[in-house]
């Protein structure tokens, strides 16, 4: 009889079936080759195509001549960013984005504040990703849909968090075709523009010349340069997801580097390509804003509106720009969480948000941002115009302190590094490149929205600094319970191997099962809890624990066998100090991504085992509890309590007072 409940059924069927820790290929089976990279992590750059180059093309006004070299100084941007991020690809193996590297290279504070602008950047990629596919998607069906945008938007968020849920590979395979339609129509309708516009070439580049320099002749150098460097900077969000693959290089198969920088070649490439020939396109056709519609679609209209099945390519072209807008929110299930996870490994945010779920991906996370984006969606009223307000500043201030870092590196280590010099240029001019366009925004955005930005990622940094001291001021408070440690440690050392009797012997006689997480204070404080309130009653002591697989274990099989080694050596020091005692003592362990249920089934096992057992386990006690404090720290032995209850199975909790 399948004694599996409904909600577990239902979960079984929308997020599928448990990953296997035990097997040795499932880091090979989760991780992701350089093209599923590029289409995972590259989603977020390729589709700021679709309005990166258009609000840069935009803003030249009458001065569409400058075309040709805002196009030139776009694909060299892309260029010269995605250099300096192979760098940090190189320096960091095991993940460098924002966060990581402005921590590393610059400070743990400067970090967390590239943290929280990213975690902002990526909520904002989910929102923006999803309202700008939702408006191109409502662009083809009849205008008395148009209020029911918002409640498409939540639902397609929703489904998103679910597929991201169910693993981060199955949701990039899923769309992968549209992927490849999207740059095939876009790469047709770039080249075909190129090859019909050849032999014109020598006067476009006259006329842009010639504009350039009766530009020159009207308001001055410094006027024609600004009319430039203005376009150029409001076009910044063509640069937004260059990061991505830096900072999800955990997901990246081995030889992990150079996959990775297999993938920012293909990202760069085909960024450099779209973003600087669709600026060509508009300038080739002389494409104008049409009220209603991108300016993608006025200049595929105007390219193959006449062709016999134009407008069939078209329409295409167009939905599988709004399909592939709607999953550029990908990249924000991909990075958001794994920048949480970061974070809250240094404190900065509730440490829950490092555990993985039974599929091995970031759930609470992926939950998270997902929400926050529904609620941005809401908040919004679905525009997409106050939402890419929103997105301009904070991926560019994470793009400035990264570089700035690996500035501070290559001096620092000029005098061992081969080669230091150029790849100091490399990030310097993307310092330069990246930080004037943070200015440039911040100025020409701050009253547009732009002050809405500045203001929720500064609360945010104050949010994180308020948990670090948190989590500073608990760890005080329990040094205390260091010196246990110390004491039995040293005691520990001398300990004969051996059990004072047999386990057929001891298996009847009363047994405390005693729940820790490593060879700790927590852990020593419960079990003399436990010694001082049953006096002598406990002949035999077995302990159990349970090794957790966050996102910072889960980054190779090493890594696990490392885990249940020091889970094996914590036990045996356990077990060790009880023997010099003489008294009988065992073990337990298992490795799993949910604690609770990882006790349950244990304990199942050691009962039959131990008829004649109790189970204790040891929780902090807060003087004054609070909703932070419930959010900040480990409640386990309470939900082992109520889920072992439900069984007929008592547990006993023993207290340990934190005075906050």
């Amino acid at each position: 009889m399948d004694n599996t409940s409904f909600t577990q059924k239902t979960k079984r069927f929308l997020l599928g079936e448990p990953r296997d820790l035990r097997d040795k290929k499932l880091f090979h089976k989760l991780s992701l080759i350089a093209f599923f990279a590029w289409v995972g992590f590259g989603i977020d750059g390729i589709t700021s195509s679709c309005y990166g180059p258009a609000e840069a093309y935009i803003a030249l006004g009458k001065h569409s001549w400058l075309s040709l070299f805002l196009a030139i100084m776009t694909a060299l941007t892309v260029f010269i960013i995605s250099s300096s991020y192979k760098q940090i690809i190189e320096l960091f193996p095991n993940g460098g984005g924002g966060y990581i590297v402005a921590s590393k290279l610059l400070s743990p504070t400067l970090g967390m504040v590239s943290g929280c602008a990213l975690l902002i950047d990526y909520v904002l990629t989910i929102a923006v990703s999803v309202a700008a596919g939702t408006e191109a998607v409502f662009s083809f069906l009849p205008y008395n849909l148009q209020g029911y945008k918002i409640l498409f938007s939540v639902l397609l968020i929703l489904v998103l968090t679910t597929m991201n849920l169910r693993g981060v590979k199955e949701s990039i395979v899923a769309v992968t075709p549209m992927f490849i339609i999207f740059i095939l129509t876009h790469t047709f309708i770039i080249l075909y523009a190129f090859i019909t516009h050849f032999g014109n070439m020598p006067t476009i580049v006259n006329h842009s010349m010639q504009d350039f320099s009766n530009t020159t002749s009207q308001i001055g150098w410094m006027g024609a340069l600004f009319i430039l460097l203005h376009a150029y900077s409001l076009g910044g969000g063509t640069y937004t997801g260059i990061e991505a693959v830096s900072n999800g290089m955990p997901l990246i198969r081995e030889p992990r580097v150079q996959e990775a920088k297999k993938t920012m070649t293909l990202m760069a490439i085909s960024l450099a390509f779209m973003a600087g020939g669709l600026i060509l396109a508009y300038l080739f056709y002389n494409v104008e804003p049409v009220h209603g519609k991108t300016l993608n679609a006025v200049l595929f209209e105007s390219i193959a509106g006449g062709w016999r099945f134009g407008n069939i390519f078209v329409i295409v072209a167009l939905l599988s720009s709004a399909i592939l807008l709607l999953v550029a929110a990908q990249t924000g299930f991909l990075d958001g969480p794994r920048v949480l996870a970061n974070m809250a490994a240094d404190f900065w945010v509730p440490s829950r948000f490092t555990l993985l779920s039974e599929r091995l991906v970031t759930q609470n996370g992926i939950i998270l941002m997902g929400l926050s984006a529904i609620i941005l969606i809401l908040g919004a009223k679905n525009s997409v115009a106050f939402l890419v307000v929103l997105y301009s500043i904070n991926v560019f201030l994470t793009f400035s302190l990264s570089q700035m870092g690996m500035i501070r590196h290559w001096w620092k280590n000029r005098k061992s590094q081969i080669g230091w010099l150029k790849r100091f240029a490399i990030n310097g001019i993307g310092l330069l490149l990246t930080g004037f366009i943070l200015i440039t925004v911040i100025v020409v955005k701050f009253f547009d929205g732009g002050w809405l930005t500045i203001l929720v990622t500064s609360l945010l940094v104050i949010f994180s600094l308020y948990i670090k001291n948190q989590y500073l001021t608990t760890r005080k408070q329990l040094k205390r319970l260091d010196d246990l440690t110390k004491a039995a440690y040293s005691d520990e050392k001398s300990l004969e191997t051996r059990n004072v009797m047999e386990y057929e012997e001891a298996k009847y006689k009363e047994t405390a099962i005693i729940l820790v997480n490593g060879f700790n204070g927590i852990g020593l404080h419960t079990l003399f809890g436990v010694i001082k309130a049953f006096k002598n009653y406990f002949k035999n002591f077995v302990f159990l624990q349970v090794g957790v697989v966050d996102t910072g274990i889960f980054k190779g099989q090493e890594t696990l066998e490392d885990l249940q080694n020091s889970i094996q050596e914590d036990l045996s020091k356990y077990v060790n100090f009880m023997r010099k005692e003489n008294l009988y003592s065992d073990y337990q362990m298992s490795i799993g991504t949910d604690v609770v249920d990882e006790v349950e089934n244990n304990i199942d096992t050691l009962i039959k085992k131990y008829p004649n057992s109790k189970i204790f386990a040891g929780q902090l006690l807060f003087k004054d509890e609070t909703i932070i404090t419930r959010l900040l720290h480990n409640y386990t032995a309470f939900a082992v309590e109520r889920r072992l209850y439900h069984k007929g199975i008592p547990v006993f909790v023993m207290p340990i007072r934190v005075d906050l």
